[in-house]
């Protein structure tokens, strides 16, 4: 027998917008990214969000750091992350061999072991669409909107640690 109560909603609990289900915002996203080095500030802040919103689609052994990611940004901020990122790539540039620096990422909580716990309070099918665009009022107010995503996305995941 078919799972009604999931009837008509993404994956991750959410009732799909005027796009779509959130593969489809975040697919958007992705595009409009493309052409946008404004929009492109919140890039790994939406692709970490959107797997941990949808951990299925991710691949297990990065979902932890994409988990600790998000918690650092929020505890952070945007410039904070994209040094941090920067950091990564100009040390890869350098080879080092051991892989990602890990350490500013350390002191935040690891992801549960568990199923993931949507549906959560804010998500990608949420995100207003205008004018052709999902900046269409803005960065300002795109930003705010991520960031409650993100917010919404280690909340939920923290609520299986208690």
């Amino acid at each position: 027998m078919a799972d009604s109560s999931r009837a008509g909603r993404c994956d991750c609990g959410a009732t799909p917008g005027p796009l779509g289900e959130c593969a489809d915002y975040y697919h958007a996203i992705l595009a409009e990214e493309q052409a946008d080095p404004e929009m492109v500030r919140w890039h790994t802040v939406v692709v970490c969000a959107y797997l941990l919103q949808h951990p299925a689609r991710g691949h297990e052994k990065h979902l932890d750091g994409q988990f600790r990611l998000l918690q650092f940004y929020l505890d952070k901020g945007l410039d904070a992350l994209l040094r941090a990122a920067a950091h990564q790539v100009a040390r890869n540039r350098r080879g080092s061999r051991s892989g990602y620096d890990m350490a500013p990422l350390e002191a935040y909580t690891p992801l549960p072991q568990s199923v993931s716990p949507g549906p959560f309070r804010a998500g990608f099918c949420g995100l207003p669409f205008r004018d052709g665009s999902l900046v269409a009022d803005g960065y300002p107010a795109y930003g705010s909107r991520i960031e409650s995503i993100a917010a919404a996305t280690v909340e939920s995941w923290r609520t299986l640690t208690g």
